[in-house]
């Protein structure tokens, strides 16, 4: 249902996750005759998957043993899967495969800006600090977007120095950044945004800025690989609780670029993102019926495992939306198969979902009346059914 104070939270899986190893379809014997045993879910043993009920496929589709509170968010009927997705060029760079997808319009590296900037544009968000990045800088999704901030660590967006050294500080830079050029207008705003997060930090008892505190009962993982998407979504977290007027934030966990030696790494990546996930739903169970969290990658991997025990890069992924207003406990879309004539170029799962449909939903269902043609140009958008009217 459309409101005025949703909040969208775009989750980037960078390096390309491997779809097929985090939710595969563990009974299909092209799977299982394609893929080495560690990189592939597996139906026995320590390592089996963890079932789900789905009626997308005969398959049994199963999450990654290390999917736990995925499964757990999956099983409470709070997210959802879009399997076979992603975009619709065919491209396997990494680099080019972000900038299409950030800017909204595959196939085209001229557009001026990203979606996210169009979107917010359009939606024209009103608040002190609207768009957030917790990112050391800006996606391409928020090109061209004068209102996002980055800010990966709350703390060091504000001035250090306290008193009147503060005070002087705050003069000699509004004093320096004079003028209407883009260093000077984003100096006033890093100045600005800089003096509203100081206002809103808590102070410990030495008068110091207090360290965050999730909610009541609840405890971020640290160990493993969480430490880059744990300080993330807490500085996330952080923000949106100081009550400054988030409607639009990123998060970034890379390290998915899996060639080498997949089954550990994938199996700490996958760890992480499940338990750190999970813990910030429940660190935000307050903004439950406001928040949505789409959970997203530039390509999947091949279907064929590589000589090196890994996946090289492939076309079709999975994408995943987290929410209470998500008809959550269900794969969506349509699934291609594995067999070599509806594979992509007969090596990769084929795309039979754009992700930009995926996107269309969330904004078209959580947000008012989006323009999807501003917001994705040249796009026709047909709902899949995975949001709640």
């Amino acid at each position: 249902m459309a409101s005025d104070s949703d909040i969208l939270v775009v989750l980037f899986l960078r390096g390309g996750c491997d779809g097929l190893n985090l939710l595969g379809p563990s009974s299909d014997p092209i799977y299982i005759a394609e893929r080495r045993s560690e990189t592939r879910v597996e139906r026995d043993g320590d390592h089996k998957g963890l079932p789900i009920k789905n009626n997308f496929a005969d398959s049994d589709f199963r999450f990654h043993f290390k999917a736990g509170k995925l499964k757990e968010l999956y099983d409470a009927k709070h997210l959802a899967v879009i399997h076979a997705c992603g975009l619709t060029n065919g491209t396997r760079s990494h680099f080019e495969a972000i900038d299409f997808m950030e800017r909204g319009t595959p196939d085209n590296k001229t557009t001026t800006t990203g979606w996210l900037t169009r979107f917010s544009h359009e939606q024209k968000f009103k608040g002190m600090v609207p768009i957030i990045s917790t990112s050391n800088s800006l996606p391409t999704s928020l090109l061209a977007c004068p209102e996002a901030v980055a800010a990966p660590n709350v703390k060091r967006v504000t001035l250090q120095s306290g008193g009147h050294f503060k005070t002087i500080q705050e003069k000699l830079l509004n004093e320096r950044y004079q003028g209407t050029d883009p260093i000077a207008i984003n100096g006033l705003r890093t100045l600005a945004v800089a003096d509203i997060f100081g206002k809103k930090i808590p102070l410990d008892a030495h008068g110091k800025q207090a360290d965050y505190v999730p909610s009541a009962g609840v405890t971020y993982p640290t160990e493993g690989y969480t430490n880059e998407l744990n300080n993330g979504l807490k500085a996330l977290a952080q923000l949106i609780k100081m009550d400054i007027g988030v409607r639009i934030a990123t998060v970034d966990y890379g390290g998915w670029d899996t060639h080498v030696d997949q089954e550990g790494r994938f199996a700490n990546l996958t760890d992480a993102l499940s338990r750190s996930l999970f813990a910030f739903w429940e660190d935000m169970k307050a903004y439950h019926d406001k928040m949505t969290v789409v959970v997203m990658s530039e390509f999947g991997r091949r279907l064929r495992s590589n000589e090196s025990r890994g996946t090289d890069h492939g076309h079709g992924n999975m994408m995943m939306v987290l929410g209470s207003g998500v008809r959550g406990g269900e794969i969506y879309g349509q699934w291609p198969g594995l067999d070599n004539p509806h594979l992509d170029n007969q090596v990769d799962l084929a795309v039979t979902t754009d992700y930009r449909t995926v996107l269309s939903e969330v904004i078209s269902t959580r947000f008012s009346k989006p323009m999807l043609n501003l917001v994705f140009p040249g796009f026709v958008y047909k709902p899949l059914g995975f949001m709640k009217a």
